[in-house]
């Protein structure tokens, strides 16, 4: 791993230097080898970048870069730039709700500021094939801000409820709920129906990919 960037612009100037790099390239530059597919390997990708960057995180809650308060997301994208899927944020706190608010929640802080890395990753290319793009370094707006906090709240409600099993994909205008884990057997401690803890199915939140499409495209628009 690469020295930790001490200043945003210093970060997003190294960022900007692995544009147009293949991932087999970069993976050759920090000796890292490239894996034949992604199947059971999703995480490569962001790992690489982390390294290459200089991430520092010491836990999953804080963000990439914990020093600069500083998330990295990368986003792959189809060759007109249009992301390909959802984006992780963070795993939903499922145990104890009560006791989170928006303004302390994970997800807020994941989300504060955001280096997002374009990478182009059309089904045809293997992994090593894939191309960095231009790096976006984002902060929400009042008006994304609130979207996202009113997406959390409602989530949250059901949570409180017990009732997180039943949030699905649909629900959350930009930021959504799905099941995350290894296995489909994978269990954490969170509040059931009859308001005690019980084992549940593990989940995690999402950025919708119509969301980051319009951070893309409005980003391109203002750089033009």
């Amino acid at each position: 791993m690469r020295r930790t960037p001490t200043t945003p612009t210093e970060l997003l100037s190294r960022a900007r230097g692995l544009a147009g790099l293949t991932l087999a390239e970069l993976a050759g530059e920090l000796s890292v080898s490239v894996p034949a597919n992604l199947r059971r390997d999703k995480g490569w990708v962001g790992r690489l970048l982390e390294d290459a960057l200089g991430a520092d995180a010491s836990t999953a809650q804080a963000p990439d870069f914990a020093e600069l308060g500083i998330e990295l997301k990368t986003l792959p994208v189809d060759a007109t730039g249009k992301p390909r899927e959802s984006t992780f944020v963070t795993c939903v706190e499922l145990a104890h709700p009560d006791e989170i608010r928006w303004e302390t929640s994970h997800v807020r802080q994941k989300l504060a500021r955001v280096l997002f890395i374009p990478v182009l990753s059309e089904t045809s290319m293997s992994p090593g094939e894939r191309l960095v793009g231009q790096p976006l370094l984002w902060q929400p707006t009042p008006a994304e801000e609130a979207l996202l906090q009113a997406d959390w709240e409602g989530h949250m409600r059901t949570i409180r409820q017990g009732y997180a099993h039943a949030i699905t994909a649909r629900d959350g205008r930009v930021l959504q709920i799905r099941p995350k884990g290894a296995r489909a057997s994978s269990r954490v401690w969170g509040l059931g129906p009859s308001g005690d803890l019980e084992l549940i199915q593990p989940r995690a939140y999402y950025l919708r990919a119509g969301f980051t499409a319009q951070i893309i495209a409005r980003s391109f628009a203002l750089s033009t």
